[in-house]
């Protein structure tokens, strides 16, 4: 597993039907590598992970290997309710020929660290699998620290990345500091690339790449070839897209320039529905204006 590069966090389609669409899947999957993506992220909060059965985990995990497996990476995220059901699918995903693990806390339960350790702990020892750690204080409810993920990197040798989403970008220095290259850092915001790659990140979990592949791959390129120049001028353009990952509504609004860029539908899992009124206006006035002044990339 080389954990380096664009991995797209991956939406997940639905049919009319609300059944996971995983012709699309297989489709959706393909082209992004195509474009240059470095791995594939199923079952994230952008997959809408929180409310897929299990099968359908099982399935799309499924699909998304056998669209791809033998090109690039398929890591899979894991969080459940409960630490058992969560070791299920981490087995389940290796089992079905994934290639890594993002491990999420719990969902909904905030408990005392050590129980928020001793989840981490089970699910990374539940499989061989190189694991990344996923660190988002914002969305989760749980902080793992700088020193905490150094004795998670000291204690298990097959934890070998972090996804940094707490926003601040000292999180990607100070990690460095204590684990030097232990662990390669990516980062988890869609609008801290650019600074983050400066820090000391060596890859980018992003969901607007979804939709936009060739620019995600190449802002990342510029940026990671120490091209400041190049890259604050793609960045600009980009920005005020990518900021629509941060906010709460972030699926509807990812799955809304998918759709207007032909690749991808608005539809999501109820209760989550497409966006609407004054937010959906204002996304759509900032995605066609980028569509319409989309640089020219050679």
């Amino acid at each position: 597993m080389n954990f380096r590069g664009v991995m797209p966090a991956i939406t997940t389609p639905f049919t009319n039907d609300d059944e996971v669409d995983f012709e699309f899947v297989a489709k959706h999957v393909t082209w992004l590598a195509d474009h240059g993506c470095t791995g594939i992220v199923p079952l994230g909060s952008l997959g809408e992970g929180a409310t897929l059965e299990f099968e359908e985990k099982r399935d799309l995990l499924a699909a998304c290997v056998g669209a791809i497996g033998e090109r690039i990476p398929v890591m899979a995220a894991v969080s459940a309710l409960s630490t058992r059901a969560a070791c299920q699918i981490a087995r389940t995903a290796q089992e079905v020929g994934c290639s890594a693990l993002m491990v999420l806390p719990p969902y909904v339960h905030k408990g005392p660290m050590h129980e928020i350790h001793d989840h981490f702990a089970a699910v990374i020892e539940a499989t061989d699998l190189p694991c990344m750690i996923y660190n988002n204080p914002i969305a989760y409810g749980t902080d793992l620290t700088p020193p905490e993920l150094e004795q998670f990197a000291a204690r298990f040798e097959n934890v070998q990345a972090v996804k940094e989403s707490s926003g601040d970008l000292r999180r990607i220095t100070a990690i460095r500091a204590l684990c030097g290259d232990r662990l390669a850092l990516f980062a988890g915001l869609d609008d801290m690339i650019v600074e983050g790659v400066a820090a000391g990140a060596v890859g980018w979990i992003a969901g607007l790449v979804n939709a936009m592949p060739r620019e995600s791959v190449e802002l990342f390129d510029r940026a990671i070839a120490g091209d400041h120049r190049g890259a604050f001028e793609l960045y600009r353009w980009f920005l005020p897209l990518l900021r629509l990952d941060t906010v709460p509504e972030f699926v509807q609004l990812i799955k809304l320039v998918q759709s207007e860029c032909d690749m991808g539908s608005e539809r999501c899992r109820p209760p989550r529905s497409a966006a609407v009124g004054a937010q959906r206006d204002g996304a759509l006035m900032v995605i066609r204006n980028a569509l319409a002044t989309r640089p020219r990339l050679d």
